[in-house]
């Protein structure tokens, strides 16, 4: 499947792929360009489902650490 990139930058996500991915109006998209290609991943509605996965890990630990620099 194709789609064209107007002058506006806007494309058109194709009616198959809306419908196999369940991406109705409104929905967030993320874009990543990485290794020369583009992703395209739909934003789970639930922002901790979002986030999972996403981070280096350890992610706890960190905030907790910056949690006790901010109090001192």
């Amino acid at each position: 499947m194709r789609s064209t990139i107007t002058t506006r930058g806007q494309t058109v996500i194709p009616a198959e792929i809306r419908k196999r991915f369940h991406l109705d109006p409104s929905r967030q998209l993320e874009w990543i360009g990485e290794d020369g290609n583009i992703k395209v991943l739909p934003v789970a509605e639930d922002p901790i489902e979002a986030f999972r996965g996403r981070g280096k890990g350890g992610s706890t630990t960190r905030l907790m650490n910056e949690r006790r620099r901010d109090r001192h």
